[in-house]
């Protein structure tokens, strides 16, 4: 036998193997597309009244403003044609190259060959130019109201980077060139990674971020040590060792969000919050919330201030012995803090020396670029699941956050994963953010409705605990630190409602990035910095304006501020007593039971 006899066999071989791999993952595609429930219409897309409105604008410009809109019209038109005539003259020439490209840059267009191939370049700013004059028609339809436009701006740009060349195989060069050099090998990975996730995901598509198998909680995330101290159906409370022969009196008490779980705090001693904050001498404990499911249809927030808040701070200074704890609370867990300090003074309660909050919202008159999410809609949606089923699984939130950064959470990513065939990359963040958790259904209804809807706390009062409690009634020291490009806390509305607390002691910090890396953001890592100013009042721009900006992370300015106001110095104190024994090693059971079966 030839080589070449010998090479055509083993190419014969191989398409058979593959067209039976093929086979194989079709019909495990097809039994997993099969087993879908299909969520409701509500919760996946919004009510198409926003479309009919976009076009009754539409035609209303058109009526009242007719040279407006056909000059866009041509706009778009003459530098569409303009294109094609300049990409012809250019092939006319005998030059196989594309003409002048003068789009803005994109990552997304990153390889070469999208500025000097003449196919992908031509697809390319005929995309661009496209996209550009959609979202000008949409920003000049005067007729609808701000709320609406930014809605229907919004939906129209997911649209928009839904239809990128990138997406398509036919049109994405990377994909092309890498099935050219594996002989079709990385499409036919793709339709694994693909089937893999339609799988995990019961027929749904949720497109996996991080390697699932590099990472094991307790093992190689959330290591630091301690014990879990307190456990009850809400949360298990960790008091993490010392690691200083002293430490101040006074103890923190972190409050993490519980939509997320709390080891983006402590994902590896490089950038672990929790870590630094031990190693400054402070005890710390910090909730880990409970993963709900129908079983928790009647928690509301009464209760988790209740059996949350304030059930965490009473053990904290039972174990301690200290009458106070300096209390932190993150996101949506500093917002439902801020609730429970109304509540405290409304009981004349101490037990809170000082608070901080992270990335939070409390003013909701401005709910930033989540707000698309926040009409009714979406709302009338979750509030049906939410009495349907007693909670909201948490793949709605996780999906809704995605969107929010859909090229960078969902396109990109499913690129890589079933066009170029890769593996999900062993990224520990990515990992955190793919382990949600599921949110009780009376809970999310009173969030949504009562705080983000109807803006009570800020707006009226909000009643918790049988307290009407309003922003006015945070009386305590107050630091908050919000983050400069924070996608869901946006930084200005955080402002706004510090500036509105009735505290006569409050510093506002703004870290530069988003919603997590502003506040992971260790000092050694030197990446992001930070601004300082006067007490939050008047307006978030002229606060900026006169602010002073800091190189580095924010986390020595407030542990600074948070020295001056935890006590003397004491012996370092072992985690547990003999009336709160340890339970469990960290980080306990709660972070790692997603059905909550090991439950006591």
């Amino acid at each position: 036998m030839t080589t070449s006899e010998y090479d055509d066999d083993q190419k014969a071989e191989r398409m058979k193997a593959n067209m039976a791999r093929i086979e194989e993952l079709t019909a495990r595609l097809t039994h997993a597309l099969a087993q879908r429930d299909p969520p409701r219409g509500s919760l996946q897309a919004p009510d198409s009244d926003i479309f009919v409105q976009a076009t009754a604008a539409f035609w209303t410009e058109m009526v009242k403003n007719p040279s407006k809109v056909l000059e866009k019209q041509l706009e778009y038109w003459g530098k569409s044609l303009k294109h094609v005539v300049e990409a012809q003259e250019v092939l006319r020439s005998g030059k196989l190259r594309a003409p002048e490209d003068h789009t803005p840059d994109d990552r997304r267009f990153a390889n070469p060959l999208w500025k000097t191939h003449p196919y992908f370049n031509y697809i390319k700013q005929q995309y661009m130019i496209a996209s550009e004059a959609v979202q000008d028609a949409v920003m000049t339809l005067d007729t609808m109201s701000p709320r609406e436009k930014k809605r229907l701006h919004y939906f129209t740009q997911q649209i928009v980077d839904m239809m990128a060349p990138t997406n398509f195989l036919a049109t994405n060069p990377d994909a092309l060139m890498k099935a050219v050099e594996t002989e079709g090998e990385s499409l036919i990975k793709g339709l694994e990674n693909l089937v893999h996730d339609i799988e995990a995901g019961g027929g749904e598509l949720l497109v996996t971020l991080a390697d699932q198998d590099a990472f094991r909680v307790g093992e190689n995330l959330a290591t630091m040590p301690g014990k879990v101290v307190f456990r009850n159906r809400m949360f298990e409370l960790i008091q993490y060792a010392p690691s200083t022969e002293k430490v101040y009196r006074t103890p923190i008490v972190i409050f993490p969000p519980w939509i997320n779980k709390f080891y983006i705090m402590d994902l590896k001693p490089q950038n672990s919050l929790i870590k630094w904050i031990v190693d400054q001498g402070y005890t710390l404990f910090v909730v880990s919330w409970v993963n709900p499911d129908a079983r928790y249809a009647d928690v509301g927030m009464d209760t988790y201030v209740e059996e949350g808040y304030l059930e965490a701070i009473r053990v904290a200074k039972e174990i301690t012995g200290e009458a106070q704890v300096n209390a932190v609370g993150y996101c949506i867990a500093g917002t439902t803090l801020s609730l429970t300090l109304g509540l405290m003074n409304k009981r004349k309660d101490k037990s809170v020396r000082s608070a901080t909050f992270f990335t939070t919202l409390t003013d909701f008159s401005d709910q930033g670029e989540v707000g698309v999410f926040l009409e009714d809609d979406f709302v009338d949606g979750i509030e049906a699941e939410c009495n349907e089923k007693g909670y909201l699984d948490s793949f709605f939130m996780s999906r809704t956050f995605s969107f929010l950064r859909s090229n960078d959470l969902i396109y990109a990513p499913a690129i890589r994963s079933y066009m170029m065939g890769e593996a999900p990359p062993a990224f520990d963040l990515l990992y955190w953010n793919g382990d949600s958790t599921n949110l009780p259904g009376k809970m999310c209804v009173e969030y949504l409705r009562g705080l983000c809807q109807q803006d009570r706390f800020s707006a009226a009062s909000f009643r918790i605990c049988g307290e009407d409690v309003s922003i006015s009634d945070v009386k305590h020291p107050l630091c908050a630190i919000a983050c400069e490009t924070d996608h869901i806390a946006a930084w200005r509305s955080s402002f706004r409602g510090m500036s509105r607390m009735g505290s006569r002691d409050k510093t506002f910090i703004l870290s530069q990035s988003g919603h997590i890396a502003g506040i992971i953001n260790p000092p050694s890592k030197k990446k992001y910095g930070h601004y300082t100013g006067a007490a939050p009042e008047g307006s978030p721009d002229d606060w900026k304006s006169a602010a002073e900006f800091h190189e580095g992370s924010w986390w020595p300015r407030w542990g600074d501020w948070l020295s001056r106001r935890s006590g003397a110095k004491v012996e370092a104190r072992i985690p547990g007593d003999s009336s709160y024994p340890a339970l469990d090693d960290a980080p306990g059971r709660y972070v790692v039971s997603s059905k909550n079966d090991e439950m006591s």
